[in-house]
This record gives C-alpha cells, structure tokens and sequence, in this order.
C-alpha cells in the first residue's frame, strides 16, 4: 500500500477551501472523509473535474447531521447505496459510507452492507487508478493500496481484485473499460482485456439507459476510435452495439476498403477532425453508424462487383431502431437518421446537373442539419487516390456555393409557400379542412421547383390547380 503525507502525490491534488471545511466538519464529529476516485485521477492527470467524490467511516444519518449545516442543500436519491449528496459553496459532492457490498449476480442489485476499512471499500472500486484516496481531516493522507499510481503512469487499465471478480459485481464496468481507453488514452492490463473477452455475454444484464449513458461518454472522449475497436475486438459491441461488428467483412461498392468496419472508423475520425465547436454527440453518431445498412443490401455481381443499393434508407432505419433500443431522446434519434438517410444524396449531384429545385430540395431536407451533412458528407471521402478525392471535394465546394446563393436569394432556412393558408381559404372561398392543406402543399412543392413566384403567379397556380382537381 502506498501512503504519504503532504508529499509526493498529495502535493498534486488541490483542495479547494469548501473541502477543507466539509473535512474539518467530520473531524470534529470524530470520523473519516477521502476525497475518492475520479476526482483523485483526475486531479493527478491534471484534469478539471467540478463533482467531488468522497467516502466515509460515518454512515448516511450521520453524514447527513454533519453537512447540513454546511450545504445548501443536499438529496438522499442514492441513500439506499450508503450515498447522501449535497452542494457545498457551489460544489456537487457525493458521500458514500464504506461499503463491503455483496452483489445478486442474477440482477446485479447491490446488497449493501457498510464498512469499516478504507482498503477494503477501495478493493470494490472498478479500477485501480479509480482506488486512490486522499484524507481531507486534517492529515493529508494519500491511500493507493493497490497500485493505481503506478498504473496512472504508465496508462495501463488494471481491476484492484481479478477483473472477473470486479465485472461479475457489475458487468457495466467491461463497458467503462472501453469508455477510459477513449477518454483517458490508457490501454487495458492483458488479464482485463481476457477478461472483457470471455464475459462479454454478462453485458446483457444491464439496462439500456446505462449503456447509454457509458456510450455516450466513450463517443464523446478524445479517441473514441480507440474505446469503439475494444468493443468489437472484445466482443462487447455484439451485446450493445451489434450493427459495428457486422460491418466488418461487407466490402464497399468502390472496391476501395477491404471492409466497411474500417471505412466507417476512418469516417469517424475524419468528422472529429472537422468539428468546430467541441464534441458533436448526433454527428459522431450518424458517422458511426451511416453504413450500417450495407450488410442487409449486399448483393454481389458478376466480375467480382458488390452494391448496397438503398443502403442509406435501410441503414437510417436501423440506426433509429439501435438508437431508440438504448433510450436515446427522440431528437437525437430523428436526427442521426435524417443523416443516415441523406448521406448518399450527393452523389447523384456528382454524376449529373442538380436544377436549383434539386439543390433546395437538399438543403431544405437537412434543414438545421445541414452543417452536420456537410462535414458528414466530407467525411464519407476516404479514397486513397488524391486527384478522385479533390474531385469529390471540388464537386461539395459548388454545392455548397450554390446552397449559399439561393439562401442569400430566397431564404432557405425558411421557406413556405407564396400563399398561407388563410390567403387560400380567402381566395378559393373554401372552409379549412383537408383541401386547404392539399393546396399548401401544392403551392409548396412549386415553390421548391420554381423558387419565389410571386403573388400574382400563385394565385392564377392556385385557381389552375383547384380547377383541375375539384
């Protein structure tokens, strides 16, 4: 085990005048408090970290009498867990009671059952780097019982027991393995990456909204490349992800990537590259999962040719059902496939002369989503041969010229028809009903066609048109 005072590691981790105060408050009750996990990490790798972790001797009746005076208010949610949470001076912090928990392996539901050892409450921990300590009553003391420290340094991801013993208590940490290599840059211990191996399987135990909550994350760190390649390799992605497998042997219709598994990691990556404003969640999504139609419309032809026709209206199916399977919010669900499903619409203004009607109909279908399309798009170019790359570059820089001239002419983001629909119950003197609405769409679609046409052209299309269908 490796202590120390204020030297050595403690040195590297501040604590704020808020968490002396909460440490001299339990001082003075006579109990324990550590500053724990991944504020610990965090603080040792030079990272932010704005919601504090502690851990405690007292149990959470006492902890609650004890930061109460201090807080400015506090929740019990996770009270059951031995946890009580409160806001200190602006500070997010969660207690949690020593714990020696035993786990139901069939629901994974934690029995809990308190602690009296600060090692022993770190040996449940996830990770060792995740298994530091730092007194904050007084003494400055750094716990690292099982090594962390030394794992932190050398980015290697390590369990404080067996990895089969820590992913058996909670299957979710195989998922948090591949989250960490994504967004701490570390590598997983070979007896951790056996492990994820041979209890993939156990993964299915958890709720969708957990998995959620951990992909996001992994999608969102610095190499999601990275955490993405130890769920396939691992066997994990089969369980919560299975559409990212089953790209790996479906070679693409241009012959130019021996899989669709690598091509869509390289498209990954080179969206990342593309952001402007920080992490995209809805781009990295429709990137990761904008092929993922190609399997189901394989079709091979002769002289060794393969096409995945319509693979883009598949794929956004799929990727609207994965993404409502893991309990995404409608939005982002909508969103990632709108994008899916117009990636490959490009494609056709490279082969032939788009009208302006076609150029609106594109961007008025992205709507809002259109920056997104654009890098998408961009993106799905991973050709190897630089003078069909430039071209495809060249051909996206016209359309998106010719987008900015008709939105400069015509207001895209906003387009209606010439004519409301009050303007059409007036001018054919007809009540509201369902004709009203097939006028507007009417006069709409001539407006995508046409561009503006004027009061005068609407009206005298309005009457042609419900002349010729009354």
């Amino acid at each position: 085990m490796t202590s120390g005072t204020a030297s050595g590691p403690a040195d590297l981790i501040p604590v704020s005048p808020e968490t002396e105060r909460l440490g001299a408050a339990f001082a003075a009750a006579g109990r324990q408090l550590h500053l724990v996990g991944g504020p610990v990490r965090d603080a040792l790798m030079g990272r932010p970290c704005d919601d504090l972790d502690f851990t405690t001797d007292a149990h959470p009746e006492q902890v609650l009498e004890i930061v109460r005076p201090l807080a400015t208010g506090t929740w019990t949610t996770g009270i059951e867990f031995g946890t009580i949470g409160a806001h200190v001076e602006g500070l997010r912090c969660e207690i949690t009671t020593f714990r020696a928990d035993r786990y139901d392996r069939a629901s994974r539901n934690p029995e809990v059952v308190y602690g009296d050892s600060l090692v022993d409450d770190l040996r449940r921990r996830d990770f060792t780097m995740n298994a530091m300590a730092l007194s904050v009553t007084g003494d400055r003391t750094f716990t690292d019982p099982y090594g962390g420290l030394a794992d932190l340094a050398r980015g290697v991801l390590r369990t404080p027991g067996t990895p089969e013993e820590s992913f058996a208590d909670d299957p979710l940490r195989m998922l948090r393995a591949a989250r960490f290599v994504s967004t701490l840059g570390v590598t997983l211990d070979d007896a951790v990456a056996a492990a994820l191996h041979d209890m993939a399987p156990e993964l299915g135990r958890i709720t969708a909204e957990r998995v959620q909550a951990e992909l996001t994350k992994l999608l969102l760190g610095a190499a999601p490349r990275r955490g993405l390649e130890v769920l396939v390799d691992s066997g994990l992605a089969e369980v919560v992800l299975p559409e990212l497998p089953a790209l790996r042997m479906a070679a693409d219709e241009h012959g130019q990537h021996k899989d669709v598994y690598a091509h869509t990691l390289q498209v990954l990556d080179q969206a990342i590259d593309l952001e402007d404003a920080g992490p995209d969640l809805v781009l990295r999504w429709a990137a990761l999962l904008h092929d993922v139609g190609k399997p189901a419309t394989r079709e091979f032809l002769p002289g060794g040719r393969v096409t995945f026709h319509h693979h883009e209206v598949v794929g956004a199916r799929l990727a609207r059902r994965r993404l409502k399977e893991l309990r995404y919010p409608k939005e982002l669900i909508e969103a990632v496939g709108q994008l899916v499903f117009l990636h490959l619409r490009f494609y056709g203004y490279r082969s032939s002369d788009w009208t302006d009607s076609a150029v609106r109909r594109y961007a008025v279908d992205a709507g809002p989503l259109l920056p997104r399309l654009h890098k998408l798009v961009r993106s799905d170019c991973t050709t190897r041969n630089k003078r069909k790359a430039q071209a495809l570059s060249l051909a996206y820089d016209a359309l998106e010229e010719r987008i900015a001239e008709l939105r400069a002419r015509e207001e895209l983001d906003a387009i209606r028809p010439d004519l409301d629909g009050n303007e059409i119950m007036e001018i054919l003197a007809i009540p509201p009903g369902r004709r009203v609405g097939d006028a507007y769409k009417h006069l709409l679609a001539l407006r995508m066609e046409h561009g503006p046409l004027g009061r005068e052209r609407a009206i005298e299309e309005l009457k042609r048109w419900y002349a010729e269908n009354s």
